[in-house]
């Protein structure tokens, strides 16, 4: 008999701290899953700032660039950034904003549809994340790229080859039309078996009752007791 598995997607991008915390909650929803074992999760590629060149130094502060971004003061930047901090933390993040390394995350995805092959794609989607939001790492830029592949004991060379290629790019490409064409516009988005979709960095307790729901309605009925029947070549107790 085979044995069912859950397909979570998430599209998310390196650049989003929400995506981080995000990924923090499904770990803790997943960890009190009753079927950890058959879950698959694959992340999928989305970019706030295609248009962002390969790194961009942070000299005004983040503060600042954010207040330009969203038409606000710097002050309110600011405290938009204590905001996302402090839930980071309460989630075991040490997010760090003033020395944040804006750039380019359409190489780091092509890596991770490479590392998907690997079987280590959640490792270096989390060694990105750490990487880019509370190391100051330019995340845009390849040889800091192939340093935490070498980190996670990745082949570097195989690495050093998809960036210097376009290897994986139409892959990227497909998760962004995808993702325009299921009309997602935001991320964290998580698909929970091709049939629930969770937008944004949910608690724990909500991505754990989208996974429930699905199980459940994907579980076959169980026969608990089996007595006389009558089928259509007569009756009488069932065959064993």
């Amino acid at each position: 008999m085979m044995t069912k598995q859950l397909r979570i997607d998430i599209w998310s991008d390196i650049a989003c701290p929400w995506c981080y915390v995000g990924k923090r909650r499904l770990e803790a929803a997943l960890a009190s899953f009753a079927h950890r074992e058959a879950v698959q999760v694959v992340w999928r590629s989305f970019q706030l700032d295609p248009g962002a060149p390969k790194s961009l130094p942070n000299d005004s502060g983040y503060a600042e660039r954010l207040a330009k971004k969203y038409g606000t003061t710097p002050a309110q930047g600011a405290a938009m950034i204590k905001r996302m901090t402090d839930t980071a933390a309460l989630d075991g993040i040490a997010m760090d904003f003033e020395h944040i390394r804006p750039g380019n995350t359409f190489d780091a995805h092509r890596l991770l549809h490479w590392a998907h092959g690997k079987g280590a794609q959640d490792a270096l989607k989390e060694r990105l994340f750490g990487a880019y939001l509370c190391e100051g790492k330019a995340i845009g830029e390849h040889d800091v790229l192939l340093t935490l592949v070498a980190e996670l004991g990745l082949d570097v060379d195989e690495a050093q080859a998809v960036l210097a290629t376009d290897a994986h790019a139409a892959d990227v490409r497909a998760d962004i039309e995808q993702a325009r064409a299921l009309g997602i516009d935001g991320v964290p988005f998580f698909v929970v078996g091709q049939r629930y979709g969770v937008s944004g960095a949910q608690s724990a307790e909500t991505l754990l009752t989208a996974l429930n729901k699905w199980w459940e309605e994907n579980t076959p009925l169980t026969i608990v007791s089996e007595g006389e029947v009558c089928g259509p070549d007569g009756c009488g107790p069932v065959a064993s």
